[in-house]
């Protein structure tokens, strides 16, 4: 299966908002209450806070015949080498076809990096098993509140 990473533009904001959401819902059913995910949802994927990313932060997106499928965030690389991994979301039908390591790999080679980190909530099982074979390693587990919902957040990172 062909696939193309490249970097979000403005236009492509709804299907990556869409993305978002039905990653979301796949993904925490069950884990995280969903009048707590439709908020999360409406504050960090509305199309300002969207704006505000793409002009303060990386962004890629995996096209599957020109339709958005998935995205990678990544914060700003820090004078130290660190940065952020916000997010990788792929539709669920897209895991498992080398997509996400496509994503990954766009954010090691940034200018510069030298570890990426990430939070995953523990009973994201995929995420988990996705960052752990790639070499991601625990840094630490702690407990955060989630508009209300108690996650257990496990920080990563990857010395690349």
């Amino acid at each position: 299966m062909a696939f193309v990473i490249r970097n979000m533009k403005q236009e492509d904001i709804k299907q990556v908002q869409n993305v978002a959401k039905t990653t979301w819902q796949a993904t925490y059913e069950g884990i995280i209450p969903s009048k707590v995910q439709e908020s999360f949802l409406k504050s960090a994927y509305n199309d300002e806070t969207m704006k505000h990313r793409l002009e303060h932060s990386t962004l890629f997106v995996a096209e599957v015949d020109d339709r958005i499928v998935g995205f990678a965030n990544y914060s700003p690389v820090r004078e130290d080498g660190k940065v952020e991994l916000g997010a990788i979301y792929l539709y669920p039908e897209q895991q498992g076809k080398g997509i996400g390591s496509a994503l990954l790999q766009k954010g090691i080679h940034l200018d510069g990096v030298t570890e990426i980190y990430i939070n995953v909530e523990k009973e994201n099982k995929i995420g988990m098993t996705f960052y752990k074979a790639k070499g991601f390693e625990i840094v630490r587990e702690f407990e955060e509140d989630f508009d209300g919902h108690i996650l257990q957040t496990v920080r990563m990172v990857l010395k690349v």
